[in-house]
């Protein structure tokens, strides 16, 4: 599950960083009857800001109102939303860097002693991570302990193991 806001993947054209801290601020411009909005990121370098593009001269009658609320109050939920929109990443040609804002919730290591774990992994959010990765931390392995199961068919999934993932997935581990 997220534990904060990604750091966005972007060249600063004040300095040499490439990376953006988004901390949920909107700037919400209107033109009569066209709006403008974009969600605003720091430089981790610098502290320019720059601006990711939310909605470009759309009629005002066309954006739901609630959505208007939620860029005017500054809803970090709405950030969230919007930075995981592939469209939108897209548009603004950005990516995600979610090192560090992230957690893996395990429910507890009563499970670790057993000789066959059957794990469902649920996703809270479209975080793209190596399954293997989480393996190694839910089950206090070592990656490279995890590619050793995996090769012994220990460990068997339905999914490619090796490849990013961000979408649910279950696999078992065999001790």
């Amino acid at each position: 599950m997220p534990t904060c806001l990604p750091l966005v993947l972007r060249r600063c054209h004040a300095c040499a960083s490439e990376r953006f801290r988004a901390h949920g601020k909107f700037r919400v411009n209107a033109h009569h009857k066209l709006i403008d909005a974009w969600l605003l990121a720091l430089c981790t370098g610098c502290g320019a800001t720059t601006k990711l593009t939310v909605l470009e001269r759309a009629n005002v009658r066309s954006v739901p109102s609630e959505l208007l609320d939620r860029l005017h109050a500054n809803d970090p939920v709405l950030a969230a939303e919007l930075l995981q929109d592939p469209v939108l990443r897209r548009r603004n040609r950005i990516g995600l860097d979610w090192d560090g804002a992230w957690r893996l919730d395990t429910g507890g290591t009563d499970h670790l002693d057993r000789e066959v774990i059957d794990v469902a992994v649920r996703f809270a959010a479209r975080i793209p991570l190596r399954p293997v990765r989480l393996i190694a931390e839910g089950c206090g392995l070592s990656r490279a302990e995890v590619g050793r199961l995996i090769g012994e068919g220990s460990l068997v999934s339905a999914v490619r193991l090796n490849a990013r993932l961000t979408g649910d997935f279950t696999f078992t581990l065999k001790r």
